[in-house]
């Protein structure tokens, strides 16, 4: 296999060119495979591989600076500088991530995960080479949905004061070139990435400047002239163009000749250039191919029938969700639904179908997606904000400033909170408590149960204040009995005994009552409170409990600092009450990727670990 002579960076270089598309479909026999029994982004990857080997038969990192904008199409370039067997581990605990990782290779230059940062972060790496006086490409790799996000504008706009070479890919998988205009774009794309027109274009630009007394103006002329023509032929690069940002494209994104030759021509560009580059998500793969949605992040699968193997037990919170919001637009004619990019993700594919002009898709843009609901609140419509947690933090400030602060009934839809495990880092939702939290005006819930999620989902559609209910990956569960109805800012009691109580919180009420029956197997009695309302929080339960219970154990899926037991230790000292408590939560830091299990029990969260934390506890307090 000729993929069997790469095993570090530039040994590409090495390959043939009779032998570069049988290189492509080895790739994607590659990833097919591993991806389908480690899970993985399949759709995205399989549409970069001849970009990917073009960018590398190119440019030579790592002294050349690749960043991948959120970085899940980045396995060809894993492949390619010598990570290919590490795929078995990928995404696995302790295994290879699943997205750039600058520990992991001196190829990463720069850690990404989330949408529209490439653009900034290769800038500041331009920025740092000529600071330096060094002499070395930089190029950023963006796909076109990453340009929905504002962040990519902002640093386009900055970009343009740039004199230097600094190469933005523009990764364009679902945007087609119009048959009406075809023609002559490829025309004008062939002239300008041709070596003599860019060394023609520079001399000229160059030569009229010059004319003493005119050259100026002369040169501004033309320049107004040659937009002129070409946006009466061209849509495709004028935006850049005006920006004077050089545009080069649309190519053939598969084609990897012809790509080589355009990195090339914009390796000699003095300032900014966009390389327009049309590419086809899950290509080589029919299911992927036809259904890059479904297979933009997959679970394990069968590689025949493209269907998944992992089987969840019951239903999964986003599906409960979806289920919902469909059963509450019908009732409240109000209530309107917005996602980021996001609509299948978060479950709101029902609702979009139920009610169209209700529901709104803004791109990446969680900024916008939040003042955008604050303004629909404004106008008495009631929005829910469908995002996942470690997403939401990219809008810390439209909740406070655009949100909180006017008191508007927005919903916040909180998905993955707590550990979500194959993303790694980059996903984790372990942070949202501690930043909601330090909003006023804010109520955070948090159901321990698919039955609970429904019920916190009809309360908020009746509320009239900001709100946010976070909910995990995955399997909902499933409590036994009824639940009890959602009263404001109240906990619900689910087993009172004596000595500890466990005050449980979302997904940790599942494992509070397996610690429960630990407990109990040792004759140590405790309490189950589902405290349900993290913020405000239920203060009444926690006097209670503070009477007749030695100690008060806080569980939840957040960080420390700023968390649900910080706040509960804040209180309990504040009101000078006379018990003692025992925080069990994440630790400050980041979690990388894994499994959930494996990382529940390296950050001390699962039951066994949480019993023996509390019987040590216990312990230590009767030897002192």
């Amino acid at each position: 296999m000729i993929l069997d002579k790469i095993n570090k960076a530039g040994d590409i270089k090495h390959i043939p060119k009779s032998q570069y598309d049988e290189l492509a479909g080895e790739i994607r026999s590659f990833l097919i495979e591993k991806t389908s029994k480690a899970g993985g982004h399949l759709a995205s990857n399989l549409g970069v591989v001849e970009l990917t080997m073009a960018l590398h038969l190119v440019f030579n990192p790592p002294r050349d600076k690749i960043i991948w904008d959120v970085g899940h199409q980045s396995y060809t370039h894993k492949i390619l500088t010598g990570r290919k067997d590490n795929f078995d581990t990928l995404r696995s605990f302790g295994g290879m991530s699943g997205f750039p990782k600058r520990k992991e290779s001196a190829c990463d230059c720069f850690d990404t995960g989330h949408s529209s940062t490439s653009i900034s972060a290769g800038l500041g790496m331009a920025t740092a080479r000529d600071l330096r006086g060094a002499n070395y490409s930089v190029i950023s790799v963006i796909g076109d949905g990453s340009l929905t996000g504002g962040m990519a504008y902002e640093a386009l706009n900055n970009a343009s004061n740039l004199k230097t070479n600094f190469i933005i890919v523009l990764n364009d998988n679902t945007m087609s070139i119009s048959p009406n205009v075809g023609g002559i774009s490829t025309f004008l794309s062939n002239l300008r990435t041709s070596d003599k027109y860019t060394e023609l274009k520079q001399s000229v630009t160059a030569g009229i400047k010059e004319i003493p007394g005119l050259g100026k103006g002369l040169y501004n002329t033309i320049s107004g002239t040659k937009k002129s023509i070409k946006q009466a032929f061209v849509k495709g690069g004028m935006l850049f163009e005006d920006m004077d940002i050089t545009y080069l494209g649309p190519f053939d994104g598969h084609d990897v000749e012809q790509l080589i030759r355009a990195f090339k021509s914009a390796r000699r560009v003095q300032g900014p250039v966009i390389v327009h580059v049309i590419t086809k998500k899950g290509k080589g793969y029919k299911p992927a191919y036809e259904n890059p949605s479904k297979f933009h992040g997959v679970d394990p699968f069968d590689i025949e029938t493209g269907k998944s193997i992992k089987k969840y037990k019951g239903i999964t919170y986003s599906s409960v969700f979806e289920q919902t919001m469909v059963k509450l637009g019908s009732k409240h004619q109000n209530l309107v639904a917005i996602t980021a990019a996001m609509m299948e993700g978060t479950g709101l594919s029902s609702f979009a179908h139920a009610f169209p002009d209700r529901f709104f898709d803004v791109g990446i843009a969680e900024q916008h997606a939040v003042t955008f609901a604050a303004g629909l609140a404004s106008q008495g419509y009631h929005p829910v904000v469908a995002v996942y947690s470690s997403f939401l933090q990219r809008s810390f400030d439209q909740i406070l400033h655009d949100v909180c602060i006017q008191d508007l009934p927005v919903i916040f839809a909180v998905d993955r909170a707590g550990i979500v495990g194959a993303d790694g880092e980059t996903h984790q939702g372990i942070f949202d408590l501690s930043y909601l939290n330090a909003i006023p005006n804010m109520t955070v819930l948090a159901p321990g149960s698919d039955e609970e999620f429904k019920k916190c989902l009809e309360f908020a559609a009746e509320f009239k204040h900001p709100i946010a209910i976070r909910y995990p990956r995955g399997s909902a569960y499933h409590a036994q009995g009824d639940v009890s109805p959602i009263k404001p800012h109240k906990a619900e009691v689910i087993k009172e005994e004596s000595r500890v109580a466990l005050l449980a919180l979302g997904s940790m009420v599942e494992t509070s009552l397996e610690v429960h029956d630990k407990l109990a197997s040792m004759d140590t009695q405790s309490s189950v409170i589902n405290m349900r309302f993290e913020k405000p929080f239920d203060t009444d339960v926690i006097n209670r409990m503070a009477k007749n219970h030695e100690v008060l154990v806080t569980l939840e899926e957040n960080i420390s600092s700023g968390g649900f037991g910080e706040r509960i230790s804040t209180y309990v000292m504040d009101n000078n009450i006379n018990t003692r408590v025992l925080r069990i939560c994440l630790p400050d830091g980041y979690i990388e990727h894994g499994d959930v299990p494996s990382l529940k029990k390296l950050t001390g969260i699962d039951a066994d670990s949480i019993t023996d934390k509390i019987t040590e506890f216990l312990a230590y307090e009767e030897q002192t």
